[in-house]
Parts: structure tokens; C-alpha cells; sequence
């Protein structure tokens, strides 16, 4: 009976977080997605709604009286922290409010789950890693203007702006709804999930491996693709527009307005793709710790990958309309995954 009612449990959060990404999809289709990027969406979907919740049920393990103590306490706290986001856009109509944490909340999740396993080491080193990844990326946020000694403003997503001037989100609470429910429900709900790997591996007082540390070189790794990807963009930018301002001839990249050397020249988002990456190494520290491949809280990192898919797709939407380039770029350079033929 306990195995049957904590795999409920976990299902029943798995399903609210399939309703944020269903609707988050739906959403996308204001731009055209061609079949096999829905078929992929789909599949991933599917693994979400149907396989992780079946494995939960037959394989998985019972949560124990703490792990299911750490991970109420968790949502409590990520509930809080979506409705002051909520409340603070509202207010300011800057958006950005879940955008400023979305570096920070994921090593406050990771430190509480360490701290409450006692600080068994495999956290301590999730906790390391999750750590170096908070930096690098806070670092990056606040230096495109993220952040202000008035922490409710900063430069807001240009994504929102974007998305503010939608027919379908016209009109009396629309905007409202979305910011609620998109914004701030969904997203916190989502980096409290891709985090959910630590309630799952302190089960395991197994001592860490040379799997665990071949782990954390790898996520490390992949934080330092995202930083040289980063660099390139920020390089790139900050020229273009620096020979702009001060009326010099642009290159011939800078002419075509977006970057497509570098990281950019193996895969059109070489961030996206080291970010999901990041993620999914995270959970495999989970499945070092147990011994299962599958796990309810590999539905984190599923959702992430397929949050980067429509943010990409739609990113792209505005790319291919801003820059007559664009659409050649996305013929000869893969998405995600670079050729290596």
C-alpha cells in the first residue's frame, strides 16, 4: 500500500507538469513546427505521461519519510517563490521575474537536499556541481543586464516582449494568466524538477565512485562549452553593435546579423544544447546511486529537453523573420547535435 500511494504521489506531480508542458506546446503551434519536431515532442511526451509513471508504479521504490519530507518542503518553497515572481511582474510588467532565478533556485534546491540527507557525500558533490553551473550562469545573466540593485527590474526577456503583442493574448487577465500559470507555475515547478535527482540518490549511502566523479567532469565539461558558447555570442554582439554606434563598416557575419562561427558553426545553439546536456548528467547521478536506469524524477530533465526544443523553435521564428539569412543557416547547421560526418 505505501509503495502504491507514494507512486501515486509522484504521478500525480509528474501529470501537473505534463499539463504546463501540454499547454506550453499548444502555445508553440502559433508557430509552424514541422512533423518530425512534433513527432519528437510527442515521443518525449509520451515517456513523460506513459513509461516514467509505469516504472514508477511496478519498479520504483517507495519515497521514505524524509525524502517525502524534503520534497514537500521543496514545493512549498518553489510555490512561494512563484507567486512572489508573480506578484513582482504584475506589479513592475517586467516579466523577467522567474528568468532571475533560474540560476539561483536550482543550488538553493541542491543545498537543502544536502543538507537534509545530512550531507551525504554524493549530494555534497551534486551540490559542487550544481554550484559551479549557478555561477557561471548568474555571471552571464547579469552581465546581458539581467540584474539591478533594484532586484524586480533589469532588462527583460525579449522573448515576452514578443509574445505580449499576440492576438490570442490581447485582451482583459490573458497576459495575466499566462505570466501565472507559464511564467511563474510552470517554470519554477521546472527547476524544482530537473533538480529532484537529489531526493532520489540519497537513498543510496553507497560511497562515490569513479562513475560519479566521471559524472562530474562530464557536467563540468559541458558548463564549459556553454561558457565558450556564450562568449562567442556576447563577443559577436557587442562588436556588431559597438561598429554601429560608431559608424563603422560590419563584417560580413555582423552584415547577416547573427552569429554563425565558432560553437555556432557546429550546431545553431551550442547553450541549448550543453544546457539540456547539464541536466541530463544530473539525473545519471541518480541512477549511479540506485542502480535504475529509470526513475520517477528523470521526468526533470525530459521536460527541460523539451522546454529547449520550443524555445529554440520559437527563437528561431523570430530569427528566420528578422534575418534573410537565417533559413540557409538552419539548412546547413543542425540544432542541437553537431555531424560528425
Amino acid at each position: 500500500m505505501q509503495t502504491g500511494f507514494s507512486s501515486f504521489l509522484k504521478i500525480q506531480n509528474l501529470l501537473l507538469l505534463v499539463y504546463g508542458e501540454y499547454f506550453m506546446c499548444c502555445f508553440y503551434q502559433l508557430y509552424p513546427m514541422k512533423n518530425q519536431k512534433l513527432l519528437t515532442t510527442t515521443i518525449l511526451l509520451i515517456i513523460v505521461i506513459v513509461v516514467i509513471p509505469i516504472v514508477a508504479i511496478f519498479y520504483d521504490k517507495p519515497l521514505t519519510d524524509l525524502q517525502s519530507l524534503i520534497l514537500m518542503n521543496l514545493v512549498k518553497g518553489m510555490l512561494v517563490v512563484s507567486l512572489v515572481c508573480f506578484v513582482l511582474g504584475e506589479i513592475t510588467k517586467n516579466y523577467s521575474q522567474t528568468d532571475k532565478l533560474w540560476s539561483i533556485m536550482p543550488f538553493f534546491y541542491v543545498l537543502y537536499a544536502a543538507y537534509a540527507s545530512n550531507w551525504q557525500p554524493r549530494l555534497i558533490l551534486m551540490l559542487v556541481v550544481a554550484a559551479i553551473w549557478s555561477i557561471r550562469l548568474t555571471y552571464n545573466f547579469n552581465r546581458r543586464g539581467g540584474y539591478s540593485w533594484k532586484f524586480w527590474t533589469g532588462e527583460e526577456d525579449y522573448r515576452w516582449t514578443v509574445l505580449r503583442q499576440e492576438s490570442f493574448l490581447q485582451g482583459k487577465f490573458r497576459f495575466t494568466l499566462f505570466n501565472l500559470f507559464f511564467i511563474c507555475l510552470y517554470q519554477q515547478a521546472l527547476i524544482l524538477a530537473f533538480t529532484l535527482p537529489t531526493i532520489v540518490a540519497m537513498e543510496s549511502n553507497k560511497a562515490i565512485g569513479a562513475a560519479d566523479i566521471i559524472l562530474a567532469i562530464i557536467m563540468v565539461g559541458f558548463v564549459v562549452i556553454e561558457t565558450f558558447a556564450d562568449q562567442q555570442q556576447w563577443d559577436f554582439q557587442t562588436e556588431k553593435h559597438r561598429r554601429k554606434n560608431a559608424g563603422e563598416p560590419l563584417n560580413a557575419e555582423q552584415t547577416k546579423g547573427f552569429i554563425s562561427s565558432g560553437l555556432w558553426s557546429k550546431v545553431r545553439h551550442p547553450n541549448y544544447a550543453s544546457e539540456q546536456s547539464i541536466w541530463i548528467v544530473f539525473y545519471l547521478f541518480s541512477v549511479v546511486a540506485t542502480g535504475r536506469w529509470i526513475n520517477w524524477s528523470m521526468a526533470g530533465c525530459v521536460l527541460l529537453v523539451i522546454l529547449f526544443r520550443s524555445s529554440a523553435d520559437f527563437s528561431e521564428n523570430i530569427s528566420a523573420n528578422k534575418y534573410p539569412d537565417y533559413k540557409d543557416y538552419q539548412k546547413r547547421v543542425p540544432k542541437f547535435i553537431p555531424k560528425f560526418w
